[in-house]
């Protein structure tokens, strides 16, 4: 069992892969950015050969258009330089934003955006040159260079396909008129560079998928670990439930400390108790102080007896009371006569006791009007 709980067979929390991040530890594909970056210069290139191509031109006329005057005069030169330049600074400006752009694609394309502070501090432990070698001869460095070896085997199969099969098509360009050769000879190019860039698409989508994976790897934890973060974020079981019983022990010295200032205690006999109070010249209806069921409602009858506030045996009503109404809230509509009954009959009775009234209450009677959408 010790030992299960020491082996990394859980997936990485939530909570552990935003820690990594924070750190700096996110997956990445340098394969995926290598062919986004290559792919966009070549098909930008393509889509902006026509005005390369005319400014190339330009450039190359007005360059071989120089005059003695012109080359012997330095501010002259610095013009022509800036005039030529401005030929296909639009072209290849375009060009480098494209590039530009993609290439942060590429760098986010696995794993998003993210800026760690950890990942940019120094950190004298990669000077260690111990720990050089170990990467050095690490597993992922072999598998960078497994990887580097399909690229080159890949591409060069890519490139010497390609190359035998319009082997005839090259050769043929020294014997075509030269316009049409560089024409021609441009076309092959494009469609060379496009296939190789191409051929790198098989190992990207090996590349990423596995990347995942051993992000995923690295960042496995044992079921102890899990254990423990759940702790961390959750907090200990027992340390909160003995913070649950503190504050139910709390909660309930301060309603057994509402119960002498209670005006009568209703009671079913053996489990429920519910002390009522009530201000005659209060605008508020009866309001529950206390209420209990078992050992707490057997507490609330005990202090109710030392503190003479009367406790009357009334189970429909005392359960009724228990199930509709939350501590210090006032009872329900459908229960008002029932309980202006039993206080009436505990007002006449105390009247009684301190000779404010010349006879003693009838019995109160205890089927009292209670709803039946309010009966338990």
């Amino acid at each position: 069992m010790a030992d299960s709980d020491q082996e990394k067979t859980e997936q990485p929390t939530g909570k552990r892969l935003a820690d990594a991040r924070k750190r700096g530890q996110i997956p990445r594909s340098r394969e995926a950015a290598t062919l986004l970056v290559l792919l966009s210069g070549v098909l930008s290139l393509w889509a902006l050969a026509e005005p390369l191509g005319r400014g190339m031109s330009a450039m190359m006329r007005r360059g071989f258009a120089l005059t003695r005057d012109e080359v012997f005069t330095v501010d002259e030169m610095e013009r022509i330089f800036v005039t030529c330049l401005s030929y296909i600074a639009l072209p290849l400006l375009a060009i480098c934003l494209i590039v530009t752009v993609c290439a942060f694609i590429g760098s986010i394309f696995l794993g998003g955006m993210n800026f760690s502070s950890e990942a940019v501090t120094p950190k004298l432990s990669k000077l260690n040159p111990l720990s050089g070698l170990a990467r050095m001869f690490s597993i992922n460095s072999l598998i960078e260079l497994i990887k580097s070896i399909a690229k080159v085997a890949c591409i060069g199969g890519f490139s010497y396909a390609l190359l035998s099969g319009r082997l005839g098509e090259i050769l043929r360009l020294s014997y075509i008129d030269p316009m049409n050769a560089i024409h021609d000879a441009i076309t092959i190019l494009f469609w060379f560079m496009l296939i190789i860039v191409c051929a790198m698409l098989p190992i990207v989508l090996i590349d990423v998928p596995f990347q995942m994976w051993h992000y995923k790897k690295q960042l496995r934890m044992t079921k102890q670990e899990v254990k423990d973060e759940y702790k961390d974020i959750e907090g200990n079981p027992e340390i909160k439930g003995r913070i649950r019983k503190m504050q139910y022990q709390l909660a309930a010295r301060r309603m057994m400390a509402k119960v002498p200032t209670a005006d009568v205690v209703v009671t079913n006999p053996t489990h429920y108790a519910v002390a009522l109070s009530y201000d005659p010249d209060g605008v508020s209806a009866p309001i529950v102080v206390a209420k209990g069921v078992d050992e707490i409602a057997e507490k609330i009858k005990d202090i109710a007896r030392q503190c003479e506030v009367p406790v009357m045996a009334l189970p429909p009503l005392a359960r009724s009371l228990y199930y509709t109404t939350e501590l210090d809230h006032e009872i329900p509509r459908g229960l008002f006569k029932a309980v202006a009954q039993v206080l009436a009959w505990v007002l006449g009775m105390k009247a009684y006791k301190e000779g404010k009234a010349p006879q003693r209450p009838r019995d109160l009677d205890t089927d009292l009007p209670i709803p039946d959408e309010l009966r338990f």
